[in-house]
């Protein structure tokens, strides 16, 4: 039986959040923690050690020892469900420090867009205003030496 692993983030953010968080052992255990208590396997063990614990008569009922070590990994466990959520929060903050630092790239390269786009429709206005006034222009008068030529 395998605990089932995140997959790797492809965020390039996360990515970096993760390198930063793993360079410090208490996050790496907290990870590995979190990611046991979190599967099929934990719920599975304790099956099969509260069963044994009962059938094997390890104490009488009502159980002091076992309801004690249950409270304390109850406990711990509470603290590691904290840990892993202020990790997702963590997580979460990355991506939208990330996205928002995209939104602002990508506000300024559209005003840039905007701007050559109104050069170019300045431009376009002048080119038809000129060819306009060339159109208008009578048509110039044939010279001597034209009329010459054709007769």
């Amino acid at each position: 039986m395998s605990v089932h692993h995140l997959p790797q983030p492809i965020h390039p953010a996360l990515l970096e959040q993760a390198k930063e968080r793993a360079t410090k052992r208490e996050n790496r255990v907290a990870d590995r923690i979190t990611n046991f208590s979190g599967s099929m396997q934990f719920v599975y063990l304790h099956i099969i050690w509260f069963s044994l614990w009962i059938g094997l008569g390890v104490e009488s009922y009502p159980f002091g020892l076992l309801t004690m070590i249950v409270s304390l990994e109850a406990i711990f466990l509470s603290t590691f469900v904290m840990i892993s959520q202020n990790r997702a929060d963590a997580r979460r903050q990355v991506i939208a420090d990330a996205e928002w630092k995209t939104v602002q790239e990508e506000d300024h390269q559209n005003q840039e867009l905007l701007d050559i786009s109104n050069q170019i429709l300045g431009l376009t206005r002048q080119v038809h205003a000129l060819a306009s006034a060339q159109n208008d222009r009578p048509a110039p008068a044939p010279r001597c030496s034209d009329a010459a030529a054709r007769g």
